[in-house]
């Protein structure tokens, strides 16, 4: 693990770390269980896996449905979820002097996040970061999507910045998992989706239980 001081840039996944987007996901997929005459999601249950995608969160709002109905339902249910615009998406308390500190501080800061582009902009907009954030690389820049370390290191090349000397945040083992095989130093993000899973499990370098916790070993006076 690096001294967060000695950092060149740091990259966050997008849902469930800068972001809670759950509010709009779960109300795209209620639009959608109505229409459909399903009934209506158990909001709980689909936050959980709102950061492993829009199928997970089909699966885990249709039980019982095939993977040919959920493929057929996924167009329909991402153009709901960006029709409503982000109505209720907003940064996670605490996360706009995070980003504002690193700022002041010269540290580069970019989004590695599986949502698509056509998705992920928008939102990076809405919540005001379209024009802060360094680099963004969504679910559809490259041909892989993390796991695979691909979009970390191109995130790193769009930065200009030694994969050593960086972190990843995220609140999914996959973004572990992304970040160490890009070879950065990973932090597991405790207050997030967390797809039903322990981060203090995935092997990060450290576990941030909350966004403040974040902020003072991140940003030391």
């Amino acid at each position: 693990m690096i001294d967060p001081r000695l950092a060149q840039a740091v990259l966050f996944d997008l849902d469930g770390t800068l972001a809670d987007s759950a509010p709009d996901l779960v109300a795209a997929l209620a639009t959608l269980c109505k229409e459909i005459g399903h009934a209506a999601p158990d909001p709980q249950v689909v936050s959980r896996v709102v950061s492993a995608g829009g199928r997970a969160i089909l699966r885990s709002g249709l039980p019982g449905f095939d993977e040919p109905r959920i493929e057929e339902l996924l167009s329909r249910y991402l153009d709901l979820y960006a029709r409503r615009g982000n109505a209720a998406t907003a940064l996670y308390a605490g996360i706009e002097p995070v980003l504002a500190g690193l700022e002041a501080r010269g540290i580069a800061w970019g989004v590695v996040t599986n949502k698509v582009g056509w998705l992920a902009a928008p939102m990076l907009d809405h919540l005001g970061l379209g024009t802060r954030c360094a680099a963004l690389v969504a679910g559809d820049t490259l041909a892989r999507r993390k796991p695979d370390p691909d979009p970390v290191l191109h995130a790193c090349a769009m930065l200009k910045v030694d994969p050593a000397r960086t972190l990843f945040v995220g609140d999914d083992l996959r973004d572990i998992e992304a970040g160490r095989a890009a070879g950065t130093a990973t932090v597991a993000a405790a207050w997030g989706y967390l797809n039903g899973g322990d981060p203090h499990a995935w092997g990060a370098d450290r576990v941030a239980t909350s966004v403040p916790a974040l902020h003072a070993w991140l940003l030391p006076d």
